[in-house]
Order: C-alpha cells, then sequence, then structure tokens
C-alpha cells in the first residue's frame, strides 16, 4: 500500500501532515489527498514538458516538485487541467469535483497557512456540477433476507453484525472498532469520522443480537480483550473480514453484482428510519455521525410508492362528478 508521507516531497508532506494531525482526517481521506495531488503534478509536469509525453503516467514521480513550479501555477492550468481529467481520464464529474477540491485545499493551505503565495492561483476554480445520484439500498424485504440467510460456525457474531449495520446506520470502521465495555445501559458509545465521539442508543434487536454473540465469543487466546467482534485468528475483526462476510450474504440472497456493499448497508438504515420511523432529518444527522445536514438530506429522496400514497392521501382523491343533466333541461325550457 502507498505511503502518501514516504511519497511526497517536503511541501505535500507538511499538507498531508497537517490535515492528519490538526484536521484529524482519516488515513484514507489523507491517502486520496495525495493520489489527487499526485495526478496534477503529474499532468503538470507532463504539460509543461517537465517529462517526455510518451513517460509511462504511474512511472512520473512527484518528489521533485518544488516552490518554483508550485509557485508557477495559473488558474489557466488548473481549467486545462479538468479538461484533461475528462477527456483523457474519462473521469465522471463526482471525481472530478473530489479532485479539484483537494487541489483547492492544497492552494489554500500554502497561501493562508503557510504564507508561500501571496495569492492564491486557483481561489476562484469552479467544480463540475456533479448530478445528484439518489442513495443505494435495500428494501425491507431484502433485509429480512439477509438476515435469514446468515449461518455457519460464526453465525451469532454475523448476525450481531447485520443487526448493528441496518439499525444503527455505524460506518463499517465503527463498528469494527466497537468494545463490549463501550456499551452500558442499552446504549453503545464509538469514536465516528474526524475523532468525534458520539453516543448510539441500541434498540432491542440490537441488544439481543450482543447478548446472544456474547454467549459464545471467544475469551482465551483473545488478542485484543475489549474487542466486541473477534476473527477466527482471535483478533479484532477488520474491516475487510466484515467485507468479505457481508459480501458472502449478499451474493446468497441473488444480490451480488448490483452495486451493494457494506456502506450501502448505512444507506439502508438511515432510509427506513428515515421512511417507516419518520425520523426528524436533524436526528438522522445526529445518528449517523455527519458533519453537515447537507450530508444527511441524501437520505430524503421519495419512493414511488410514497409519490402514489400522496396522490391517493388528497381529499379529492374520491370525487365524482355530478351529472349536468337537470341543469341542460332547465336552460332547454
Amino acid at each position: 500500500m502507498v505511503n502518501p508521507f514516504e511519497e511526497s516531497p517536503p511541501i505535500i508532506y507538511d499538507y498531508l501532515l497537517y490535515e492528519s494531525t490538526v484536521k484529524v482526517r482519516s488515513q484514507k481521506t489523507v491517502t486520496e489527498y495525495f493520489y489527487d495531488l499526485r495526478t496534477f503534478f503529474r499532468y503538470l509536469k507532463q504539460a509543461r514538458g517537465i517529462v517526455e509525453k510518451d513517460t509511462e503516467w504511474d512511472t512520473i514521480d512527484i518528489k521533485d516538485i518544488d516552490l518554483e513550479l508550485i509557485k508557477s501555477v495559473t488558474l489557466d492550468d488548473a481549467y486545462k487541467y479538468m479538461l484533461f481529467l475528462q477527456q483523457s481520464r474519462n473521469n465522471s464529474p463526482g471525481t472530478r469535483a473530489r479532485k479539484v477540491s483537494s487541489l483547492r485545499s492544497f492552494f489554500k493551505y500554502i497561501t493562508n497557512r503557510k504564507m508561500i503565495l501571496d495569492v492564491n492561483p486557483i481561489e476562484s476554480l469552479e467544480q463540475p456540477k456533479a448530478g445528484k445520484r439518489l442513495p443505494k439500498y435495500l428494501s425491507l424485504e431484502q433485509c429480512y433476507a439477509l438476515l435469514n440467510a446468515v449461518d455457519g460456525q460464526f453465525k451469532e457474531r454475523d448476525y450481531c453484525i447485520l443487526i448493528l449495520f441496518l439499525n444503527c446506520g455505524m460506518r463499517l470502521s465503527e463498528l469494527c472498532s466497537i468494545n463490549y465495555n463501550n456499551i452500558v445501559d442499552g446504549k453503545l458509545r464509538i469514536i465516528g469520522k474526524g475523532n468525534k465521539e458520539r453516543t448510539i442508543y441500541l434498540n432491542k434487536a440490537c441488544t439481543d443480537a450482543i447478548e446472544e454473540y456474547m454467549k459464545v465469543r471467544p475469551v482465551n487466546g483473545v488478542k485484543d480483550k475489549y474487542a466486541l467482534f473477534i476473527s477466527r485468528q482471535n483478533n479484532r475483526l477488520s474491516p475487510k473480514t466484515v467485507q468479505l462476510m457481508i459480501n458472502k450474504y449478499l451474493k446468497k440472497i441473488g444480490l451480488d453484482g448490483q452495486g451493494y456493499s457494506v456502506h450501502k448497508l448505512r444507506h439502508t438504515a438511515a432510509t427506513l428510519m428515515y421512511q417507516y420511523g419518520k425520523v426528524d432529518i436533524r436526528i438522522l444527522k445526529e445518528i449517523l455521525g455527519h458533519e453537515n445536514l447537507g450530508t444527511t438530506e441524501i437520505y430524503t429522496h421519495i419512493s414511488d410508492s410514497q409519490l402514489e400514497n400522496a396522490t391517493k392521501a388528497n381529499p379529492l382523491g374520491n370525487i365524482t362528478k355530478k351529472s349536468n343533466n337537470n341543469s341542460n333541461n332547465k336552460a332547454d325550457e
């Protein structure tokens, strides 16, 4: 796996360190920032003729990027880069928007924090407009099927994991980091994105599933004694193992290869709470651990049945047209 700190020039190293320590970004997010910046500076080196045009893309090193090159970047460079992403890299609007966001964040840092630049050259760079896509989620019937598919040696553990995903809407990293001693009186304390702590209130299905799993949870030889979910090797269950387990059950009920994943279970929980539980969007934001309400609003999508029921609920929905025969006869007289 790429270590962004080892492969970055000093100025990018400083930026990634700032994002990691001050902004408390996750390792995954910091790595994505590095990839995005590496793509831009690879493009710039190629566009400026610093490397030959036919140089293999993946071999273009950016460790030699210096302040002189950074200070020469213009707004025109940034827009040409966006065109390159669209035409040569076939990036979607959403992907291009993310890469623009990474670039703007970096230049904001070196202008406002490091004071390397007097003026941010790409401050007015606009992001491509990405069309909103509804989150993919399982129906209630598919949720039942998924839970009923659980079997095997670790069925109590796997069932408990699915129940927590589908009821609480937690992230994969949050589930894997659960310690059983953080569950007290039906409440679970977890550390979420950005190292922020929040409390999840467990319903009966969750507490029952945890109770049944704790009866068979390994005790002897466990290397992380407080970890709730334990692997076959007596380690804390890894995100990769959870992903493989979820994919196994999705395949079992015929949902493999259709874009469903662990993260879609988070979408499912949020959708079920919003559509069936009528949970207020602001409460849903707190449950999911979102920083901005705008992120949570993707779950306010409306199903076809809701549209149909809304029309049927109209008080004028059953009105019938009265006959005009009488009025017509009076007119003839």
